[in-house]
């Protein structure tokens, strides 16, 4: 089983790779730049979820489950992969003010300009309330994080109420209107009464990425059987953004990656085992362009 899944990777990777790519190309030791200033210049960034420390399925002395687990020295180490633009720590399901600090405190340990850019994402402002939301988001930037991404926004009028939020906390937030930012605000678009308010969300201004979330938005359509209506709203949440000026970011793995960046996403963020995504990473960044 084992070699078959290396062999099934391998593969996976020569498709990606196409026929005419040199395989030695991929084994360069490539140069760090953050997410944002690639950004900027209209690049393309990779990242990854940053991955539990925790043992999978752990539970307490009760049976219980145990949260997952981000340490500072697992940041740090983290923020010393040169292939890493961007980290997106994920705390929609259970917010964790001080996971963010671990986060922060470890890549701190590196030279500003030596580390990946820091993505936090919280719960959702229907879940957790408006002042709540509005209270994290203060919160994070004040602690050191690059960015706020808030997942399931609803509306227009959500999206406007969203970034009023890195307003309130005096964030000078990267937009097409201020490129001279220097916070990532990200809108994530998951749900079917979204996509029919995309382009007036895309208009709403002060925040820097507008992204679709393929999983949540599958489901809420009805479930595998919608993937393919799933992936066409998205690319046309994409497209929306780009005419307003603004990247998108998607999940990508070896069968999509060489899809979404032909497709023009710009954030693609990636999920599993580092020695996986490090592969990955390299396939796409000679994709681009990048060495």
């Amino acid at each position: 089983m084992i070699a078959h899944a290396r062999s099934a990777a391998a593969a996976a990777l020569f498709v990606l790779l196409g026929a005419g790519a040199s395989p030695t190309a991929l084994h360069v030791q490539p140069t760090r730049t953050a997410a944002l200033p690639l950004w900027k210049q209209g690049g393309s960034a990779f990242g990854i979820f940053v991955p539990s420390e925790r043992a999978p399925n752990a539970t307490d002395a009760a049976g219980n489950r145990l949260p997952p687990l981000y340490t500072e020295q697992g940041a740090h180490t983290l923020g010393a992969n040169p292939l890493l633009d961007y980290l997106f720590l994920n705390l929609e399901g259970q917010f964790d003010m001080t996971a963010v600090k671990h986060m922060v405190a470890g890549l701190a340990r590196h030279p500003a300009g030596a580390r990946p850019t820091l993505l936090v994402r919280i719960p959702t402002i229907e879940a957790a309330g408006a002042d709540s939301t509005r209270a994290r988001v203060k919160a994070i930037l004040a602690a050191g994080a690059d960015g706020v991404v808030i997942p399931h926004v609803r509306t227009a009028a959500e999206a406007r109420l969203a970034a009023g939020f890195f307003k309130e906390a005096g964030a000078n937030v990267w937009s097409p209107a201020n490129p001279s930012g220097t916070v990532v605000a990200m809108l994530m678009i998951e749900d079917p009464g979204a996509v029919s308010e995309m382009e007036a969300m895309a208009a709403v201004p002060g925040y820097s990425l507008l992204s679709c979330g393929i999983g949540s938005l599958t489901m809420a359509m009805g479930g595998r059987d919608k993937a393919p209506d799933a992936e066409a709203a998205c690319q046309r949440v994409r497209e929306v953004a780009q005419k307003a000026g603004m990247p998108s970011m998607m999940t990508a793995n070896a069968a999509t990656l060489r899809d979404r960046i032909s497709r023009g996403y710009r954030g693609l963020l990636l999920m599993g085992a580092t020695a996986q995504t490090d592969s990955l990473i390299r396939v796409g960044r000679e994709l681009v362009g990048r060495r």
